[in-house]
């Protein structure tokens, strides 16, 4: 059975399916590679650079996935091995402390103590007003209100306040008006 001459360029792959499927999986490892050891920055607090970074990314590597092909077949076969390798990825990351530290990564210090580790800040690209950010949108008015504040892989700044810097909620501000008329009933 022949295709219909309009179909051939849908579902004819000018390159192997094998070929197809060791593109995608080394381009993937490739920019996963260049993210792991850049991209705690560009996960962070993306600016417009980064975004231009991200967006001219997608197309510098597309002919290296695709090749020759511009068939729809070899786009889908591409587009299937990219989010079944992906998914299998997230799984060793998540199911394994060592595939986790290669393919993700640790936290990275940004204060301990109080103390802002500025040379971190610098290896890592993050200035003091997006540090500080962070901190006030987390509970902290400075940096030596902060225990600890470890910039993750994923670019998220955790904050860990000082126990008696932490800002009074609601319900220690109820405990404490409970204590006081308790202390006055006694009397």
């Amino acid at each position: 059975m022949t295709l219909p001459d309009w179909l051939v360029p849908f579902l004819t792959m000018d390159i192997s399916l094998w070929e197809k499927v060791l593109r995608t999986v080394v381009v993937y490892l490739g920019i996963a590679i260049l993210i792991r050891f850049a991209g705690k920055r560009l996960l962070a607090q993306m600016n417009s650079l980064d975004l231009v970074v991200v967006l001219l990314l997608s197309n510098v590597v597309q002919n290296s996935i695709i090749g020759p092909d511009n068939s729809v077949l070899g786009g889908m076969v591409g587009a299937v091995v990219l989010v079944g390798f992906n998914a299998g990825m997230d799984r060793l990351a998540e199911s394994s402390t060592v595939g986790r530290g290669l393919l993700v990564g640790g936290g990275t210090d940004v204060i301990t103590d109080g103390r802002v580790d500025e040379r971190a800040l610098r290896r890592l690209g993050i200035g003091r007003s997006e540090l500080d950010l962070a901190l006030r949108r987390q509970g902290a008015d400075d940096a030596s209100e902060v225990q600890r504040a470890v910039l993750q892989p994923e670019g998220e700044i955790v904050v860990t306040v000082k126990p008696g810097e932490r800002a009074a909620t609601r319900a220690d501000l109820d405990r404490a008006v409970a204590e006081l008329k308790a202390l006055i009933a006694a009397r």
